[in-house]
């Protein structure tokens, strides 16, 4: 099972994909955002290419697990997308996700200038690889 996130944000939209068996996630793309509409046909078109049977958007919560202004685009470009394609699009919590990207590369050595730019993509694969670890451990509880 092939699997997409995305991470929305204001200026880009973060892409990641999951190997064929759902268990690694990687990078795809960054998207400049320009419309609701131009970003959620060129995820559409990603989900097409690349067979994906299940879109998962990053939201993020509040302390009180309500999303936050960031959480409240993510439904928006959610409910646009799943109009446009065939597969199911579910919600993951984002929080921290960009953070967590960044500490990444920093754990990778990568230079502080090389640090510098979008961490888009990044922040879709962490999302995306917490959601398939969860789900290993749920089917992982149930065996």
């Amino acid at each position: 099972m092939r699997i997409l996130a995305v991470d929305p944000g204001s200026k880009h939209v973060g892409l990641a994909i999951s190997d064929p068996t759902g268990t690694i996630a990687n990078p795809l793309m960054i998207l400049s955002h320009k419309s609701r509409e131009f970003d959620t046909d060129t995820i559409a078109r990603q989900v097409l290419n690349n067979y994906v049977d299940l879109i998962v958007v990053g939201q993020s919560l509040d302390d009180d697990g309500m999303p936050t202004f960031e959480g409240r685009r993510s439904v928006r470009i959610a409910n646009v997308l799943a109009r446009k394609v065939s597969v199911p699009v579910i919600f993951w919590n984002e929080s921290f996700s960009t953070q967590d990207a960044r500490n990444a590369r920093i754990r990778m050595g990568t230079s502080r200038k090389k640090r510098a730019g979008h961490l888009d993509d990044l922040a879709a694969t962490v999302i995306l690889q917490s959601y398939l670890d969860a789900k290993a451990l749920e089917k992982e509880k149930s065996e």
